[in-house]
């Protein structure tokens, strides 16, 4: 088998990773959940239980509220009485977070406060994403800001 020397051309497959490794550093919308996309204070979570809109499913209760913050942040509120043990709260938390960190960037500046249903315990993943898919859908079309004249 013969080295290929200096002034070989490179194989195809050696191309096309040169081509994979320039395209992934190329910019793109981080798609993260920093402290500041999060309601963590008790006085946001009474602000949209009090004066929020609500919209839910079998699954999920979704409080919105507008905030004057530079984006969509969301609150959790997995009650004890939903689910019976923590790693079950952790799932339903880790779906919701995962759902919210994909959708973010097409959600309005609002705080989001979502509790999840005693359905939501029995269902598979893929039909929990699909439900707060369908509510993040719901948050766009019903709390967007409306155009100014």
């Amino acid at each position: 088998m013969r080295l290929r020397g200096r002034n070989d051309p490179a194989p195809a497959c050696i191309l096309a990773y040169n081509e994979v490794v320039r395209m992934s550093r190329e910019p793109r919308a981080r798609l993260t959940f920093p402290p500041s996309r999060r309601v963590r204070h008790k006085s946001d979570f009474d602000a949209a239980r009090l004066r929020g809109r609500r919209f839910g499913n079998g699954f999920f209760a979704v409080t919105v509220i507008s905030n004057d913050k530079s984006g969509p942040r969301l609150g959790l509120a997995v009650a004890l009485r939903v689910t019976r043990t923590a790693v079950e709260r952790n799932r339903i938390r880790r779906i919701i977070r995962e759902s919210f960190r994909r959708h973010q960037q097409a959600l309005p500046g609002v705080d989001l406060v979502v509790s999840a249903r005693s359905r939501a315990l029995a269902a598979p993943g893929p039909e929990l994403h699909a439900s707060l898919a369908a509510l993040w859908r719901q948050v766009i079309e019903r709390c967007a800001p409306s155009p100014s004249p």
